[in-house]
């Protein structure tokens, strides 16, 4: 991928900086992993999996960290 997608981390609020977090995070699983078939191929061993989806809310969460220390936390 050679688009520039990410031209700032600013965001007007937490709720689109959360929102910036999640793009992030699937946006390195695109990365991570170009093959679209190979995706929704794995997507079910992932899906219902308890560890899975905390890792996944982990990866979300240090990316809302980046967000908002970028943002200064909202302070203004």
């Amino acid at each position: 991928m050679t688009d520039t997608w990410l031209p700032s981390l600013l965001t007007a609020t937490p709720q689109e900086g959360f929102e910036l977090a999640i793009t992030l995070s699937r946006r390195g699983v695109k990365y991570t992993q170009p093959d679209v078939a190979t995706l929704k191929k794995l997507r079910p061993e992932y899906a219902d999996s308890a560890d899975g989806l905390t890792a996944a809310s982990q990866v979300i969460a240090l990316n809302f960290q980046t967000v908002a220390a970028a943002n200064n936390y909202w302070r203004g």
